[in-house]
């Protein structure tokens, strides 16, 4: 396998590519990345499972929080366990498999894939619809200031407005028909309940330190 790192040695290289080749061919079907951008990132992948210890092949929970912070400017730990569940049940460590999962979500254009992924995060009761109480709690973000009555007048209009828009079948819930239907129409409202996909200066960033040469060509 090429040397893609030059932090890599040509032992650590063969030690690389000996964990992970037969992954990354797999990986490559079944991707819109390519070859090249899966290699890249299970090159960072492997760095962070380094830094656990010699005999550790995963990364760890926290490591991915750290990510997130930095490399996203994500803060919102809800918005991150949500994400985390989406991309693997496994409490402890995230896989390699999740891992690619994860820029596969951040980097597709497809918008069935993206709408499947944010309903799966803003559904945080996992019942397969968001409530009224959801909607709320959600728009408890999008408010800042000291006129505590104010702001509870807006956060009401705010969800008034939300459930309006989306609860298409007017049974108190959105469901995932009503929340695609809509976004269908106005792809733009794919995040209407708070920030979930990287923002393209962050999508920008990210390509340069992975050279992800799918957002990089």
């Amino acid at each position: 396998m090429e040397n893609l790192d030059a932090t890599i040695d040509t032992m650590e290289n063969s030690r690389f590519a000996a964990l992970y080749g037969s992954l990354i061919k797999e990986l490559t079907l079944t991707s819109e990345l390519s070859q090249t951008d899966i290699t890249c990132l299970l090159v960072v992948y492997y760095k962070f499972s380094k830094a656990n210890g010699p005999q550790c092949k995963q990364m760890t929970k926290k490591q991915f929080y750290q990510i997130f912070l930095v490399l996203f400017n994500v803060a919102s730990v809800q918005v991150i366990e949500r994400t985390l569940l989406a991309i693997t049940k496994d409490t402890k460590y995230v896989s390699p498999r999740a891992w690619i999962h994860l820029f596969d979500l951040y980097t597709t254009k497809d918008i069935h894939v993206r709408m499947r992924f944010a309903f799966e995060v803003y559904d945080t009761k996992g019942t397969g619809v968001i409530d009224r109480e959801q909607v709320g709690t959600a728009c408890e973000k999008f408010f800042y200031g000291e006129d505590e009555d104010e702001l509870n007048e807006l956060k009401a209009d705010m969800t008034e407005f939300l459930m309006k828009k989306f609860d298409l079948d007017k049974d108190g819930v959105i469901s995932y028909e009503d929340y695609s239907t809509v976004v269908e129409q106005q792809p733009i409202l794919v995040e209407f309940l708070g920030w979930l996909f990287p923002s393209k200066e962050d999508k920008d960033l990210m390509a340069h330190c992975i050279n992800l040469q799918l957002k990089l060509n």
